[in-house]
Formats: C-alpha cells, sequence, structure tokens
C-alpha cells in the first residue's frame, strides 16, 4: 500500500471513530480513547484537503443506522459508558484485523470494525528468507522440505540485492522467482494441511483475524459504502435488553479441507484456493519495492464467501 493510500485510511478511520462518537453520545455515555493510534489517525485527517473529507465524512455517516440496527448493544440506554478506539498496526500482524473497537467493560462485550477505503484486500503477508510462513500463519514450523525448496531462490536475491539490482533488471523475475516461490508455497500448503486437518480453519482465522467483526469499506467512486458481516463465532448481533436486533446475522462455518490449490490461469502471480463452505482467496506476490530484496509481498483477496456472509449496501445521502 502507497502511502498516500496509508493515509487516506487513517483518515478514514478517523472520522469514522469520530462519527460513531458523535452519533452514540446522542443516546448514552461513550468517551475515545485518545492514544498513539488515535493521534496518527488524527494527523492523516488534518493533512488530506477538504474535498476528500468531506467525501470520507459522508461515506461514514451513512453506515451508522444500519450499525446500529445490527448491533443495539450500541446504543443501548444504561449507565455504564462506552468506550471507543483505535487498535495499533501491530494488532493487524498479531491475527486481530479489527481498526475500531466498540466496548462496554461493564457487560463485558465489544465489537470491531475493520475499516477499509476503496480496497478489498485482506492482508499484505510476506514470503522472505529468514521468515517461517507456516509458522506465522498456523503456529506450525515450515518443513524442511520448503526451506530445501526456496533456498536457492533467496539466494540469487541475495546476489542481486548485492549488487544493488533492481526487480525490473531481473531478465526473468516471474520465472526465476514468483513461479517456484508459489510453487514451493502451495506444496507446503498441501503437506501441512496432511499433517493437520485444521490448516483450512487456521488459514481463515489468519487471514480474517480470530475475532468476529464487521469490515466497513467506502466506494467512493459508487457513493456506497459496504458493510459486511464476519460472524465466525458468533458474538456479533446480539441483543439489548429490550431490543431484538432488526438485520439478523448468521454464524458462519469455518472451512474443513482445501478443494483446490493452483495457479490462476494464465498467470505466474497468482494462486487462487477454493476451500469447502465457500470460501476463496486469491493470492498474488509481487516486489514491494524498487530494489531487489529477499522478501515478497502477498496482496490477498477474498473472491469467493460463504452465503452466510452478508454484504449489506449504504448508499450516501
Amino acid at each position: 500500500m502507497s502511502n498516500q493510500s496509508n493515509d487516506y485510511g487513517r483518515a478514514y478511520e478517523y472520522v469514522c471513530l469520530t462519527v460513531l462518537y458523535n452519533e452514540i453520545k446522542k443516546h448514552r455515555k461513550c468517551v475515545i480513547e485518545k492514544n498513539t493510534s488515535f493521534v496518527a489517525a488524527q494527523n492523516a485527517w488534518n493533512h488530506i484537503n477538504e474535498t476528500l473529507q468531506g467525501t470520507l465524512a459522508i461515506s461514514a455517516i451513512s453506515v451508522v443506522d444500519t450499525l446500529f440496527d445490527l448491533e443495539p448493544l450500541i446504543v443501548e440506554d444504561s449507565t455504564d459508558t462506552l468506550n471507543l478506539y483505535l487498535q495499533p498496526d501491530s494488532k493487524g500482524e498479531e491475527g486481530d484485523v479489527r481498526d475500531i473497537i466498540i466496548l462496554r467493560s461493564g457487560i463485558n462485550w465489544e465489537i470491531g470494525l475493520s475499516i477499509k477505503h476503496n480496497h478489498f484486500a485482506v492482508k499484505h503477508s510476506r514470503l522472505a528468507k529468514t521468515l517461517d510462513f507456516s509458522q506465522k500463519w498456523f503456529g506450525i514450523k515450515c518443513t524442511n522440505d520448503y526451506w530445501n525448496s526456496v533456498s536457492s531462490v533467496f539466494d540469487y536475491l541475495d546476489i542481486m540485492k548485492k549488487q544493488n539490482k533492481e526487480w525490473k533488471e531481473l531478465p526473468a523475475k516471474e520465472d526465476d522467482v514468483y513461479i517456484p516461490l508459489l510453487n514451493a508455497f502451495m506444496d507446503e500448503i498441501n503437506r501441512q494441511s496432511k499433517l493437520d486437518l485444521t490448516i483450512p480453519k487456521k488459514m481463515v482465522e489468519y487471514l480474517l483475524g480470530e475475532f468476529d467483526f464487521y469490515k466497513i469499506i467506502s466506494m467512493d467512486d459508487r457513493r456506497t459504502t459496504q458493510i459486511q458481516t464476519f460472524n465466525l463465532h458468533g458474538t456479533l448481533n446480539q441483543s439489548s435488553k429490550n431490543v431484538t436486533p432488526s438485520i439478523e446475522i448468521p454464524i458462519t462455518n469455518l472451512p474443513t479441507r482445501i478443494v483446490n490449490l493452483g495457479f490462476k490461469p494464465n498467470s505466474k502471480n497468482t494462486v487462487e484456493l477454493y476451500m469447502d463452505n465457500g470460501w476463496q482467496f486469491n493470492f498474488r506476490i509481487h516486489n514491494a519495492s524498487t530494489l531487489v530484496e529477499t522478501s515478497l509481498k502477498f496482496d490477498i483477496q477474498i473472491i469467493g464467501m460463504p452465503t452466510t456472509i452478508i454484504s449489506i449496501n449504504c448508499s450516501w445521502k
């Protein structure tokens, strides 16, 4: 993600947080925790132009009523205090993709929102010379077979790096780097899934986090903000004392097996993963820098979701 996209994303987090605060306080007592993540988001907001500020504000406002319909505990009339805060980016690396936390400690309840501005990407994980991706994703170390498969590729990149080569100078980047790394990646996932039948479930929990959440996606060109419901463990959509959610969100089943894992047709840099229960992802590998380095980044997208993950489009007024 570019620095500009990152700044826009932080600014959108800021306005979503402040809009929620302003609307919630009309119903009950609430506070914003002004931590370092809040300060960073506020700074990003202050550095974008007024036109974009207006666009992001309209986008954020459009989802409030629907979110209250989904989660009546947010606006329940009660004496306790509702807390709002932004999570640090490090939480995403630990497997928690939620950006905004809405918390009521008095009843031991919280929900999270993942905030996206004009993109649907899930994660930007890496394959690297010394990075054990299986340990990071599944809690299981990569096999020697994997390391043996990738060692020559990373040795080659190490030599190119020492020569200060740019990626565009490599004569056959896709054939010499992308394809062998992706083959090793797929082989390792298949090996691990035979050793541990919970790998499909762990894959989704790594990519989407171990916590249920709502994904809020601003689609500026369409003047629409989409809410996607990821109720994987049944913690979303709870009733308050007097109000039942007017929109019902079913629990989504996690996958239990890999149906197919292979290269996307006519592609040398993208593999597609199909699992049962409707889960489909693609993994596009790419260099994230001008100069060669011994690390490559994945752009991971959901290309198919279970029907129990509901998408609600909120049109801008």
